[in-house]
C-alpha cells in the first residue's frame, strides 16, 4: 500500500500528468489532473462522451507521465472502468472545479482506476525505483 500511496502523491501534487492512449496505430497523449486514491486503487476521471474514453474502451492499456522538481513518474497498466456512486462522489469532492461540467448522477463521468500496474518513479541523478499495484 505504501507504493500506491507514493505515487498518488506524487500525481495530486504534480497537479498535471498527461494521459497517453492509443487510436488506431496513433498514439494520442493529453494533459489531465484528476486523481483519486481509494479503497485501494489509483483513479483518474474523464468524460465518457471523450475521445479519450472511446480509445481506452478499445484498448485500456495506457500510461500517464508527471514531472516534478527534477524527478519524473511514469504509470503504464490497464484502465478499468468503474461507475460506482461513491468513487464519483469523492472525486467531486476532492476536486470541486469539476461539479460545473459533471455529476455522480450523470451517465457521461467515467472513473477509471489502474489494474496490473508499474509505476517507476526516475531522474537525472537517481537509480529508478519501481512500483506494482
Amino acid at each position: 500500500m505504501e507504493g500506491i500511496n507514493k505515487v498518488f502523491e506524487f500525481l495530486d501534487e504534480a497537479q498535471t500528468y498527461y494521459l497517453a492512449t492509443v487510436e488506431g496505430d496513433q498514439p494520442r497523449v493529453r494533459p489531465f489532473g484528476t486523481v483519486l486514491l481509494m479503497d485501494g486503487k489509483l483513479y483518474i476521471q474523464t468524460g465518457k462522451v471523450k475521445d479519450v474514453s472511446k480509445q481506452l474502451a478499445a484498448n485500456p492499456k495506457a500510461e500517464v507521465c508527471a514531472f516534478k522538481n527534477g524527478k519524473w513518474l511514469r504509470v503504464a497498466g490497464e484502465l478499468v472502468n468503474d461507475d460506482s456512486h461513491e468513487v464519483k462522489v469523492a472525486m467531486l469532492e476532492k476536486m470541486p472545479s469539476l461539479k460545473g461540467m459533471y455529476s455522480a448522477d450523470d451517465d457521461n463521468m467515467q472513473m477509471l482506476y489502474f489494474k496490473n500496474a508499474t509505476a517507476t518513479f526516475s531522474s537525472f541523478t537517481e537509480a529508478p525505483e519501481t512500483v506494482k499495484f
